[in-house]
């Protein structure tokens, strides 16, 4: 039912689909593989390996896309979980201590950081300096949102979905994502990026929405030395963004912006 005109009307409305996926990692020797739920996220399918490997990585659970095997669809699962958990297969020689990473992770479509356990995991894998991206090009990054919002093919239809895309230095469009959740989307794209050997460290990243810490810390793992987004970031994606080296824009919006890291 839709108001216009003072008036109602029946009208039909394309939405975004939004339903959990549930990751499970398989690892260890070959004559002795076990299996532990690591995750659920709420996601909009399509691209769920690219979405498990980038959670992964950005993690921290692997160091490379060369560490995971393969990413399939569990088949023998209930008839309502069909296309919606995945079990990634770790290469042998990969260790893994389940209970390290034993953090109870539940993402929604809005946080990318819930049900960790310690203060710990959440500064987890933070510890790297990005190469500096150096100068910001102006007439570059206010062009990137026009272009993101181009290949978004999905906000187009239904206006209820996160972005992120991948440029290169002229500020060309790599690789681009959508997603229900902000971290979901930037998971995506690095996988596919790492699948398709990109070099990380030449990108810079722009993502709909606010620049939270998570998003920021998932680049930092990256190495993606240059972040922009088209809300505001937090105080803790700032801080986090100057301790890395790594260049924080906000509020890119026509052609004004903030440059919030580094410092100077």
């Amino acid at each position: 039912m839709r108001h216009e005109n003072d008036a109602f009307a029946a009208a039909d409305d394309i939405l975004v689909t939004e339903e959990p996926l549930e990751i499970r990692i398989g690892h260890g020797p070959v004559d002795d593989r076990k299996e532990f739920r690591l995750s659920v996220t709420m996601r909009t399918p399509g691209n769920d390996d690219e979405l498990t490997l980038g959670f992964l990585y950005t993690e921290g659970l692997v160091a490379s896309a060369a560490q995971v095997l393969r990413v399939a669809h569990c088949e023998q699962v209930k008839p309502e979980e069909r296309g919606n958990v995945v079990r990634a297969e770790l290469r042998p020689e990969v260790e893994l201590d389940p209970a390290k990473w034993q953090r109870n992770f539940y993402t929604t479509s809005s946080c990318g950081v819930c049900g960790k356990s310690s203060i710990d995991a959440v500064h987890a894998q933070c510890n790297a300096r990005i190469s500096p991206w150096g100068p910001v090009d102006v007439p570059v990054i206010t062009a990137l949102p026009d272009r993101m919002r181009e290949a978004q093919t999905v906000f187009r239809h239904t206006g209820g979905i996160h972005a992120a895309a991948l440029f290169d230095g002229q500020g060309k469009l790599l690789l681009l994502r959508e997603d229900v959740g902000r971290h979901n989307a930037v998971d995506k794209v690095i996988a596919a990026a790492l699948l398709g050997g990109l070099s990380l460290g030449d990108c810079q990243l722009l993502v709909s929405g606010r620049a939270g810490f998570e998003l920021v810390q998932k680049c930092v793992v990256a190495g993606i030395p240059l972040m922009a987004s088209v809300g505001a970031p937090s105080s803790l994606a700032v801080q986090l963004a100057r301790d890395s080296g790594l260049t924080l824009i906000g509020f890119l919006r026509g052609e004004r912006f903030n440059v919030y890291a580094p410092a100077e």
